[in-house]
């Protein structure tokens, strides 16, 4: 059977720097895609230019190799589309640097800001930069995060771009895939489940920061898992209030409510809890004499062991040894 392709973090990486790159504003389409991510502009250094020409080497030969063999050629090596690094020229390279610079100042947005986001206006991912060295060897800025128009003549927007319709399916996608699962399909409100994810997901899916991460499916899997754990809380929340309400106008209550009812009585804890009764341990020889009784009266008495060796145990707390399996 053919294998189907479901998603991975390369597709979506991709269409996570697609739906960025709408709020953003460059000087060229080449300079929309970075080689490198640096935390400030002190961070451009020859370390950093020596990662951004591999890093600039493995994409150009991936698209070369992934071009040819989609010409329809056969037998193709990837070794054969090698870009080498020293072909790569230093101009060539785009640094991604995270900054808030050209971001505006907003003092009342929080009361008692922590961090530099705090004192900044909101925006819906991590805002940054692009750099490139011009042929004198300086560092000159050709794109903006949140930008509109010109890199000195633009101004500031939040609110002009989008998500891309792919990475719009991927998240439904994600969200169908994971009510499947067997801890979560049998809920009636799985549909509603779902729903509350993709709201979630359309909400953070451009707030994974590539600079610290190259996993997305996990940051959103675990936004979905999130999602899913509210909503059950709140069905179970409103369910207790429903038999709550049922019970006190002497209607029949939930199966789960009247499972906890007869579990919690006196008598149901009394009767777990001697649940194994009193056991006796008995050795080699006193089992062989219980054996000859047994197999003459056809039952065991008081009296039979009474006249062997035994030692009373209390099995009151006693937890059963669970082997595991691996």
């Amino acid at each position: 059977m053919k294998r189907v392709k479901y998603l991975n973090n390369r597709d979506l990486l991709a269409q996570i720097h697609a739906s960025k790159n709408t709020y953003c504003s460059y000087v060229a389409t080449e300079d929309s895609q970075y080689d490198v991510i640096v935390p400030n502009l002190k961070k451009i250094n020859p370390t950093a230019v020596a990662q951004a020409r591999k890093n600039r080497s493995k994409r150009l030969t991936q698209e070369a190799w992934q071009k040819a063999k989609d010409s329809g050629e056969k037998k193709i090596k990837l070794s054969d589309y090698t870009v080498s690094t020293r072909k790569i020229e230093k101009t060539a390279l785009v640094f991604r640097v995270m900054m808030y610079d050209h971001i505006p100042m907003d003092e009342n947005r929080k009361k008692n800001p922590k961090q530099t986001a705090d004192h900044h206006s909101k925006v819906n991912f991590p805002p940054f930069q692009h750099y490139r060295y011009d042929r004198k060897g300086k560092l000159k800025c050709v794109g903006k995060s949140h930008w509109v128009g010109g890199m000195n003549n633009g101004y500031f927007s939040a609110d002009h771009g989008k998500i891309t319709n792919s990475l719009a399916m991927m998240f439904m996608k994600l969200c169908e895939r994971y009510g499947t699962r067997a801890n979560w399909r049998g809920y009636t409100y799985n549909d509603e489940m779902q729903s509350q994810a993709l709201m979630q997901l359309s909400q953070i899916g451009l707030q994974f920061d590539e600079s610290k991460s190259e996993n997305p499916f996990a940051y959103y899997t675990a936004a979905i898992t999130n999602s899913f754990t509210r909503i059950l809380n709140i069905e179970k929340k409103n369910q207790n209030i429903r038999d709550d309400l049922l019970e006190h106008h002497n209607m029949m209550p939930s199966f789960t409510r009247q499972n906890e009812n007869t579990t919690s009585t006196v008598a149901y804890k009394k009767r777990m809890k001697n649940l194994h009764g009193e056991v006796k341990i008995v050795n080699k020889t006193g089992i062989k004499k219980l054996n000859k009784e047994l197999k003459k009266k056809g039952k065991l008495d008081s009296e039979d062991f009474s006249e062997v060796n035994y030692k009373k145990v209390d099995m009151t707390n006693h937890k059963p040894i669970v082997k595991k399996k691996w």
